[in-house]
């Protein structure tokens, strides 16, 4: 089976499919992020109405809560959280590189760490990534990488790069769960040399899918879409390109004019739980008090249950009294925002129209200064 086609190309842009064991993922794609086999206060099949076609999962919270034997014992990370669309799983490597604090050592074996949840020690290998998520059974298991910091050395980031090729040697050659497809990640920073070294090697392991790593950690954004459109361009072209960690609307747009087919970010649900929501005019802040008595909705032409029922003066109370309602609506709204917006692009990608989309898009996301 031909796990990735690309139905059509405008420029670099691409609109395809990526068949999963759980069914297909037209790209490009938007995967909100389910940490703890959970998208915060969104119910499975909200998600589904919202347009949602993968989620993401991550390895580190759920190997310490609640295990993945525990998961496997009561059936899979699909039946475990009630949905049964594709499910990535992140190898748990950028957690444990984020939180340096708690990094004991760090060797051509795996690196160990102490959990966050116990300071218990732990270690990590390409070997257990792969079993556990094994036993999660995700669709899509990621490759155990090291995400430098943006304040790394050349010479540690070298040996980042290094590493990284090693251990994914290792995870290629370790068993995986039937139908699980396997991604390499490429690191490198934004150093060309780098950067190219490491997705000529990953490249070489011949895996399923290709991700861009250790972007979007601080750079400045005109450096993160340069290395991008260079480094998407040298990754092969007949399987899907995941950029790790995006998800603002611009960014999201300007990296699938680059050639990324997948892409996820916390930011969503993270900006609802600030009380602020994503619009075609900017991020509102709704705890500002010129909505008070504000009787529009966030969005006129937005279908989402905070749009289609409720004012921004009523999405304001909510907000400002804590009220966990809320928090899931404006939950709903983002994400809802960020679907269509991927969606979009790629009708217009299939229509030959994506620059065009694009340009518009940007021209009314920059309409109004953010508040």
């Amino acid at each position: 089976m031909t796990v990735f086609t690309i139905a059509a190309r405008e420029g670099a842009a691409r609109a395809g499919v990526l068949r999963t064991a759980h069914g297909e993922i037209p790209t490009p794609a938007f995967m909100p992020v389910g940490t703890k086999a959970t998208v915060k206060t969104v119910d499975p099949d909200e998600l589904r109405a919202l347009g949602t076609n993968v989620l993401l999962g991550n390895t580190y919270h759920l190997h310490f809560r609640p295990g993945e034997d525990l998961i496997a014992e009561l059936g899979g990370l699909h039946r475990f959280m009630g949905w049964d669309g594709p499910i990535l799983t992140d190898s748990g490597g950028f957690q444990v590189f984020s939180l340096r604090d708690t990094i004991v050592a760090t060797d051509d074996d795996g690196v160990t760490f102490r959990s966050v949840y116990d300071g218990a020690p732990a270690r990590f290998t390409p070997e257990l990534v792969a079993a556990v998520q094994a036993k999660l059974g995700s669709d899509i298991a990621m490759c155990l990488d090291i995400c430098a910091p943006i304040d790394l050395s050349r010479d540690e980031l070298r040996e980042a790069v290094r590493r990284t090729t090693l251990w994914a040697q290792r995870q290629r050659a370790a068993p995986r769960a039937d139908g699980q497809l396997v991604f390499g990640i490429a690191q490198g920073a934004s150093d060309a040399e780098l950067r190219r070294r490491s997705i000529a090697e990953i490249s070489e392991l011949d895996f399923d899918g290709h991700a861009l790593g250790g972007l979007a950690i601080g750079e400045e954004r005109p450096l993160m879409f340069e290395t991008t459109a260079w480094a998407a361009e040298l990754l092969p072209s007949d399987r899907p390109r995941y950029f790790m960690g995006i998800g603002d609307p611009a960014g999201v747009l300007e990296v699938i004019d680059r050639g990324v087919d997948m892409f996820d970010c916390v930011l969503p649900t993270r900006t609802a739980r600030t009380g602020s929501a994503l619009t075609w005019t900017g991020r509102l802040n709704l705890r500002n008090a010129r909505y008070a008595r504000d009787p529009r909705p966030l969005d006129p032409d937005c279908g989402c249950p905070a749009c289609s029922r409720f004012s921004r003066a009523y999405l304001r109370h909510l907000v400002n009294q804590n009220e966990l309602l809320g928090l899931r609506l404006l939950s709903l709204h983002n994400l809802r925002f960020l679907l269509d917006l991927t969606a979009n692009a790629r009708a217009a990608i299939e229509r030959g129209e994506f620059r065009s989309y694009k340009a518009e898009a940007l021209a009314r996301l920059a309409s109004e200064p953010q508040e």
